[in-house]
């Protein structure tokens, strides 16, 4: 099974929230160095994409390679398999298939994953106001460390985010309230991946990187 490479354009509607997070969640892939400061939270239900319609739920913490700053996703879970190849590929993104339940009532909106029982939720204002969420992730493919910029552009509103999980979960540092958006009318395009050279240069790096996509550190350690 293959899936598209990359620009892949994403419509649909997603939370996104800054959490603290006041412990250690792990190691991050070698030659991206953690930071302090807030973790990002995104829970998506995307209704078109290259691969068709699926859920995700995204956590990325801040990172560093070289003089970059951004965000390394360390859990993605996604309820397309093909999304999950393209994402792992393309990208460097350790994405698992899981099942994920969207819901909306009202100005509530609800993404639970199941197996985890991990559950996020956004309370909604009802101002909608046009928005641009700039976000750069730094990850690692097997053939090198990786950058991937892309924005979310839709109509936002602002929201109270909270995370629940069980006590011994691994994202359970994340629990409580979170400010947030809620982005609805979602348009956004995930372009190819790019190896950075330099302090102020980065080429384009191949749209694929050779299976296994994920390396986790450096060949040889």
């Amino acid at each position: 099974m293959t899936a598209p490479v990359a620009p892949w354009p994403l419509s649909g509607e997603c939370m996104v929230a800054l959490a603290r997070c006041p412990a250690t969640r792990g190691d991050l892939p070698h030659g991206i160095s953690p930071l302090r400061g807030r973790v990002l939270i995104v829970a998506a239900r995307y209704d078109a994409s290259p691969v068709g319609a699926y859920r995700e739920l995204a956590i990325g913490e801040p990172a560093r390679l070289g003089p970059r700053l951004g965000w390394c996703f360390t859990t993605v879970v996604t309820t397309s398999n093909e999304a999950r190849m393209g994402g792992r590929l393309n990208w460097g993104f350790p994405k698992e298939l899981g099942t994920l339940d969207w819901s909306a009532d009202g100005n509530l909106r609800t993404l639970r994953w199941v197996e985890r029982d991990v559950v996020v939720s956004g309370s909604v204002s009802r101002r909608l106001l046009p928005m641009v969420l700039p976000v750069r992730a730094l990850q690692r493919r097997n053939d090198g460390p990786v950058v991937v910029p892309w924005f979310f552009r839709g109509l936002g509103r602002l929201a109270h985010v909270s995370v629940e999980t069980p006590p011994d979960d691994g994202l359970a540092p994340l629990q409580g309230e979170h400010r947030g958006v809620d982005v609805a009318s979602t348009h956004f395009v995930m372009r190819p991946a790019r190896h950075p050279i330099g302090i102020a240069s980065t080429f384009r790096a191949p749209l694929r990187a050779p299976e296994p996509a994920l390396s986790l550190s450096a060949p040889g350690d």
